[in-house]
């Protein structure tokens, strides 16, 4: 032991590092990297600064007075039960209700293939964990989930992205990328087919087939996350990929989007044997879920209007979106794009070639206005013009003096430009890429 420790104090004194712990840690931390969203929050929180970064819902239209109330009376008359150990799986009349909301998408699922999780972002740690080891590959779009790209980087999952366009995934740029060495490898195809997070754009529904047979042809499972698919702003209802396809997608759902995220309950929709894979890994990772949050939830679908609270939040965001998109309009200099959601909380913006969203947004957090730059949905570097912009959360007022400000500072950026030229500019921004646009 003395020598093990010596060896250490050695390797220690040999760096810079001020963690001691470092020769410790597993080769899995290696890409273990705050997100660049997480980052933003120390400054995006700030009263002074409108942030368009994070994808907070707007809570706002939410009942607290019945929430309250329904949280009072399920400690006084069932506590003894919402506060105690529960399955790992999740409490079966969640389940069941879970079940009942997932119809309206066409997916008919029986609540034993239900796996309840604390949130949907768990849901997808534990599919990647029973499918993943180091090397293999996930196939994503391009841009895809910030959360999901940590998740697949921390099980040392390598991602190959596939291009999409203003309909969503592209079947041609699918069945080339898994023509492929790395393609052949992959172990799922990840994927966001309503309003996606962050490009906005949804799958069109002549793709979902075509889709769906490339993965079949090749072997390959979907992971289908669907957390914004109840909020099209004309009350949509896109049929699921799982509805189409049920032995070969696993479907993540949560009700942070639709009910309230500090709740922390989603769900993944699994084939029977991967269902069993996933309550094992959810045992060792929690335990249980919270059966209080679940009883929360599953009392207020039980006793709430929540298609009309959904209605509600649909109308909220679309009032959001349509001052995001006229101040888009309005203020942002020509040369510009950006994608033209019809649900969901988020627009894609692409700026002018020879621009760095990454190395423009200090100027912007100057000016009082945040986004959270391209590259945060790439694993490979890309979206250096890009930028994701958030209108679920800012009053439509707030939205469009943040516009405003982030209008002035990419003006400043071309001025530069022109001044400096673009090939000095371009060399430091690294590389370019392709994005999902509609003007």
């Amino acid at each position: 032991m003395t020598t093990r420790r010596s060896d250490l104090s050695q390797r220690d004194q040999g760096g810079s590092n001020l963690d001691p712990h470092t020769v410790r840690y597993a080769a899995r931390t290696i890409g273990m990297t705050a997100s660049e969203i997480r980052a933003l929050f120390a400054v995006a929180s700030r009263p002074e600064v409108v942030s368009l970064a994070g994808g907070m819902p707007h809570l706002a239209a939410l009942p607290l007075d019945v929430i309250a109330a329904e949280v009072g009376q399920l400690v006084a008359s069932d506590g003894l039960t919402a506060l105690q150990y529960g399955s790992a799986q999740g409490i079966p009349e969640l389940r069941e209700q879970i079940c009942e909301l997932m119809a309206l998408e066409g997916i008919q699922a029986h609540p034993d293939d239900v796996v309840v999780t604390v949130g949907s972002q768990m849901a997808l740690d534990i599919v990647t964990r029973i499918f993943c080891d180091p090397g293999d590959v996930i196939i994503a779009e391009a841009p895809s989930y910030v959360g999901a790209l940590g998740t697949f980087t921390a099980y040392q999952a390598k991602v190959v992205h596939v291009e999409m366009d203003a309909h969503g995934l592209v079947p041609e740029a699918l069945r080339a990328a898994l023509r492929t060495e790395a393609g052949r490898r992959a172990k799922f195809l990840y994927t966001i087919p309503n309003f996606h997070n962050p490009a906005g754009v949804t799958l069109a529904i002549e793709r979902r087939q075509e889709i769906l047979e490339i993965c079949e042809q090749f072997g390959l499972l979907v992971v289908e996350d669907n957390p914004y698919g109840l909020l099209g702003f004309r009350g949509q209802h896109y049929p699921a990929l799982r509805s189409a396809e049920p032995e070969n997608v696993v479907y993540l759902g949560s009700f942070s989007k639709t009910f309230a995220p500090g709740l922390r309950v989603g769900w993944a929709l699994a084939p029977h044997g991967v269902r069993e894979k996933l309550v094992l890994a959810a045992e060792s990772a929690i335990l249980c879920p919270p059966a209080f949050t679940q009883s929360v939830v599953s009392r207020y679908l039980a006793t709430h209007d929540w298609m009309g609270q959904i209605k509600a939040y649909r109308e909220a965001y679309r009032e959001r979106c349509e001052a995001m998109l006229a101040s888009l309009d309005h203020y942002l200099p020509d040369g510009c794009t950006w994608t033209t959601p019809e649900g969901g909380f988020y627009v894609w913006v692409t700026v002018p070639e020879g621009m760095d969203t990454k190395a423009m947004l200090p100027r912007a957090i100057t000016e009082r206005v945040a986004y959270v730059p391209g590259t945060a949905f790439y694993a490979d570097s890309f979206g250096s013009r890009q930028l994701r912009l958030s209108y679920c959360y800012p009053t439509p007022e707030r939205i469009k003096e943040g516009v405003r400000r982030l209008a002035s500072v990419i003006a400043g950026e071309l001025d530069l430009l022109h001044t400096f030229g673009s090939v000095h500019l371009r060399s430091l921004s690294g590389p370019q890429s392709p994005s999902p646009d509609t003007a």
